[in-house]
């Protein structure tokens, strides 16, 4: 079984009980969604990866023309769905998929957006090399991270034992610094860099890039 699987039955296990999780800093959500709306237009068509159940997707989706949401988790997209058929949104579809494997063609996007996912993909370079074929030339591409190299150093022994019993899911361990530097070498350019939490410390770096080359 490949990781991808075995993230999404992870995923698909933890669904109900992750809808039913209240946002942690919920002052720092709506920083980071407040500086997104900032950098969309009612006109462009975005896709975002990663969506969970669907809660960002149906905030932002009313500030644009188009909005597309993917995720590996087939229960998390059916909860997506309830809540769109709840709210009525209809310029937004919750889709089963990744980057990598979307059917949307190249150039397709104004933005691509990715909210606590980075750290959970099996391969952050093919992940982001999808993101930069998907998006038109000078798209933007919006990511809040975990850094979890710049979290708690137990993470990295509790996290491995945990992933043997099937209660973790892939993760990669990150610094802000490596994160930058790996979406500036898949063609990315970083024009905006903030940390939203309202804590002391905050090791989700918010970043704003631009698609660099034709």
């Amino acid at each position: 079984m490949t990781d991808l699987k075995k993230d999404a039955r992870f995923w698909n296990r933890a669904a109900r009980k992750y809808a039913a999780s209240p946002v942690a800093d919920m002052m720092g959500y709506e920083r980071t969604l407040e500086r997104t709306r900032q950098s969309l237009t009612a006109e462009d068509t975005v896709f975002e990866f990663g969506c969970g159940t669907g809660t960002t997707a149906l905030k932002l989706a009313p500030s644009v023309r188009q909005y597309v949401a993917s995720d590996i988790s087939s229960e998390m997209i059916a909860i997506a769905r309830e809540k769109a058929d709840r709210e009525g949104a209809t310029n937004v579809r919750f889709e089963i998929g990744t980057p990598e494997e979307t059917v949307w063609s190249e150039g397709t996007f104004d933005a691509v957006l990715g909210f606590s996912v980075l750290h959970l993909v099996p391969d952050l370079d093919v992940t982001l090399q999808s993101v930069h074929r998907l998006l038109k030339p000078g798209g933007t591409f919006i990511t809040k991270t975990p850094c979890l190299r710049e979290m708690n150093m137990l993470l990295r022994l509790v996290v491995p034992a945990m992933q043997l019993v099937g209660k973790a899911p892939s993760v990669l361990f990150l610094s802000a610094k490596e994160l930058e530097q790996r979406m500036e070498a898949a063609g990315f350019e970083i024009v905006e860099r903030a940390r939203h939490g309202s804590g002391r410390k905050d090791a989700r770096p918010f970043l704003v890039a631009k698609k660099r080359g034709a």
